[in-house]
């Protein structure tokens, strides 16, 4: 009889628990003074991006102050699209700022053009 209980508290438990968050790993580059200004955390942040693309899979975020907002931007790539898609969410508000798709020709051209400011920053 006491098995019983036992096993429809489990039941239950693991009923109410919420479920384990599909992806728990990807890139992030979210620097401690920017993460401080923020207003939203990280996984909030994620969790709208994900509910604005529900069936991509999140593979990279940044925390950047871009055109005077500080903004979560998650690099996002669905499952037979090329490309990928990128969703600005605001740190401090939690609204979407704006969805981009970014093909591969784009991903080439602004990860040199990132490379490129990175090291002109690095030199004397």
């Amino acid at each position: 009889m006491k098995l019983s209980y036992i096993a429809a508290a489990l039941v239950a438990s693991a009923i109410a628990l919420p479920p384990a968050r599909a992806q728990a790993t990807y890139k992030r580059d979210l620097p401690d003074s920017l993460v401080k200004a923020s207003k939203i955390t990280e996984e909030v942040a994620a969790a709208t991006a994900q509910k604005r693309l529900p069936k991509a899979k999140i593979e990279a975020v940044e925390l950047e102050r871009e055109n005077g907002k500080l903004q979560y931007s998650y690099d996002m790539k669905t499952e037979g699209k090329s490309g990928i898609d990128e969703v600005n969410v605001n740190a401090v508000t939690g609204k979407i700022i704006a969805v981009a798709h970014e093909t591969p020709a784009t991903e080439k051209k602004e990860a040199a053009a990132e490379a490129k400011a990175a090291a002109k920053t690095k030199k004397p």
